[in-house]
């Protein structure tokens, strides 16, 4: 698979990214959703007020997305948070590796100071690395948080990182 490209979603992605949605939340390890989500909250969770959502695309295929908001309003909305899904058929081929690393640029351009993502579930090894990776820190454990399809209840992580040094994108 060729490295992905990374654009700006738009609306009319979202007949690829829910596919992808519910592939993910269907395993009922790395997302609180629930299998049967609407599509609906589906919509709105990418593409509500206040979201900006991207997508990587590989020889023209949605392959993944991630969303970009703020953390909290007014004093805390200087701190982003992100989502990231990639769609099964991606998975360890640094898709997600390539969305992190744009997203650290895009919230650095939106004028972020720092990220920080509420909820990364323990078992989800992947993701954790990944972010570790890319310099986020586990800053606190939420013990039993996270009702795993298949382990029952286990930890979620938050993880926090700055910006200060991402570079803007020009």
């Amino acid at each position: 698979m060729a490295p992905p490209t990374i654009r700006r979603a738009v609306e009319a992605d979202f007949g690829d990214l829910w596919p992808i949605f519910q592939a993910v939340v269907a395993t009922g390890t790395t997302y609180v959703f629930a299998a049967d989500t609407p599509e609906a909250d589906a919509f709105a969770y990418w593409f509500g007020p206040g979201v900006r959502t991207w997508v990587a695309e590989v020889e023209g295929r949605i392959v993944g997305m991630y969303k970009i908001v703020a953390n909290q309003r007014d004093r805390g909305a200087h701190v982003a948070n992100a989502s990231f899904m990639v769609a099964p058929e991606g998975a360890g081929r640094s898709i997600g590796r390539a969305m992190g690393e744009d997203c650290l640029r895009q919230a650095r351009a939106l004028g972020f100071h720092a990220m920080q993502f509420n909820f990364v579930v323990s078992t989800n090894r992947p993701a954790v690395d990944l972010w570790l990776s890319l310099g986020f820190r586990i800053v606190g454990t939420l013990p039993g948080a996270f009702l795993h399809d298949s382990q029952g209840y286990v930890d979620a992580y938050v993880m926090f990182r700055t910006l200060n040094d991402i570079p803007a994108i020009e």
